[in-house]
C-alpha cells in the first residue's frame, strides 16, 4: 500500500511538473527544499520521494522534509510540497510566539514572506517624492511584534521606565504602563534589545523598513488600504485629529489583516535602516544602505497629521533624538 501510495504521487508529479510557482518566504532552511538547492521545485517533491523509499537522509536536507510541520518526515509531507507548487500558499502557518520577560507578557505575529511592490501607490493622491520609485521587494519569513515596545515591558528588561517616556505620572499623566515607551535614541533601542535578548536566549531586533512596510500592507493579505488596517484613520490609529494630544494603551485601535495594532499611529517606530532615497531596482530582504546620518522612522506618532500615518510615508529620525512621538517595535527571524 505504501508503495501504491507513492507510484500515485509519481503520477501526479507527471501531471503536475509543468507548474512552477517561486516560494512565498524563506527560512533559514527552505521549507521544502529537500534537494538543499535553495529553491523550492518539484525536483523536491522526487527528493522526498526518494528519501520516503530508501530511508536514507543522505539523500535530503532534513531540516526542510517536515513540510506539514507536524513533527515528522512521510507521505502527508509529499502531499503538502505539491498542494504548494500548484498553489504558491503553504498550507501551515507558524503560530504566534508568546513572549514572558518578568510580569510582562507580548506576542510576536509571524508574516509569511513574500514579493511586493514597495513605495507609494498609484491611487494616493499624496505620494511624496521620497516614497518614490515604487520598486520590486522579496521579503522571507519573519515575526512582528503585536504592538508597539510598552513602558511595562521597557520596564520589566531595562529595570527603570522614568528615562525614557514622557506619558508617565511624573509628568502629570495617568500611570498606564501599557502605553508605548517613548522619547528612546536609537541607542536606547539597541541596548534595550541587547538586555532582552539576554534575558529570553532569543535574537529579537528591529524591522527593516521594508518588512515595517510589508507588515503595514498586510503581508500576502494586503487589501490595499490607504493606514494600516483600513482607509479610516479613526478605527486603525491615534493621530493628532483623535489622541488629545497624548499617547494611548497599545492595542486600544483596530488591528490590520495581520493581527498588528498601531501601526498607523500612537508613535512613530525606529527601523534598522539608514535613510536614503529610494531606487528601481528590485531587491532581497534588503537592509538599506551601510551608512549615513539618519535612520528611517516608519508610522505616524499621536502628535502627526493623518497624511503621515499612511503605509509608504517615511520619516527621517537622527539617531542621538528622543523624542515624545517614536518608540519601538520588535522583529525575530523565523
Amino acid at each position: 500500500m505504501y508503495r501504491k501510495n507513492c507510484l500515485k504521487t509519481l503520477l501526479i508529479l507527471s501531471l503536475s511538473a509543468m507548474f512552477w510557482l517561486p516560494m512565498f518566504g524563506q527560512d533559514a532552511v527552505l521549507r521544502g527544499d529537500a534537494d538543499g538547492d535553495n529553491n523550492v521545485t518539484i525536483s523536491d517533491v522526487t527528493s522526498l520521494i526518494d528519501y520516503l523509499l530508501s530511508n536514507d537522509p543522505s539523500r535530503v536536507v532534513m531540516e526542510a522534509c517536515d513540510v506539514d510541520d507536524d513533527g515528522g518526515v512521510n507521505i502527508s509531507d509529499v502531499t503538502a510540497l505539491i498542494d504548494y507548487l500548484l498553489s504558491g500558499e503553504w498550507p501551515y502557518v507558524p503560530e504566534p510566539l508568546e513572549i514572558t520577560v518578568g510580569s510582562v507578557t507580548f506576542k510576536m505575529i509571524p508574516v509569511q514572506g513574500g514579493t511586493f511592490m514597495m513605495g507609494g501607490r498609484d491611487f494616493d493622491p499624496y505620494v511624496k517624492s521620497w516614497e518614490l520609485p515604487v520598486h520590486q521587494v522579496t521579503l522571507s519569513d519573519y515575526y512582528i511584534a503585536e504592538t508597539e515596545v510598552t513602558q511595562a515591558l521597557w520596564k520589566a528588561v531595562m529595570g527603570s521606565n522614568n528615562n525614557p517616556s514622557w506619558f508617565v505620572s511624573s509628568n502629570g499623566y495617568a500611570n498606564d504602563f501599557n502605553r508605548p515607551v517613548e522619547k528612546v535614541t536609537y541607542s536606547n533601542c539597541l541596548t534595550f534589545i541587547n538586555r532582552l535578548n539576554q534575558k529570553t536566549g532569543k535574537h529579537f531586533r528591529l524591522l527593516t523598513e521594508a518588512e515595517w512596510e510589508y507588515a503595514a500592507r498586510g503581508g500576502k493579505y494586503d487589501h490595499s488600504y490607504m493606514y494600516a488596517g483600513g482607509d479610516d484613520i479613526d478605527e486603525v490609529a491615534w493621530h493628532s485629529g483623535n489622541s488629545n494630544s497624548i499617547t494611548h494603551a497599545v492595542g486600544t485601535k483596530a488591528p490590520n489583516e495581520l493581527g498588528i495594532y498601531d501601526l498607523a499611529g500612537n508613535v512613530g517606530e525606529w527601523t534598522s535602516d539608514w535613510y536614503a532615497l529610494y531606487t528601481e531596482e528590485a531587491q532581497t530582504d534588503p537592509t538599506g544602505p551601510a551608512t549615513g546620518s539618519a535612520r528611517v522612522v516608519r508610522g505616524g506618532g499621536w502628535d502627526q497629521a493623518w497624511r503621515m500615518n499612511r503605509v509608504t510615508y517615511r520619516h527621517e529620525g537622527f539617531p542621538t533624538n528622543a523624542s515624545i512621538n517614536v518608540g519601538l517595535r520588535l522583529a525575530l527571524d523565523m
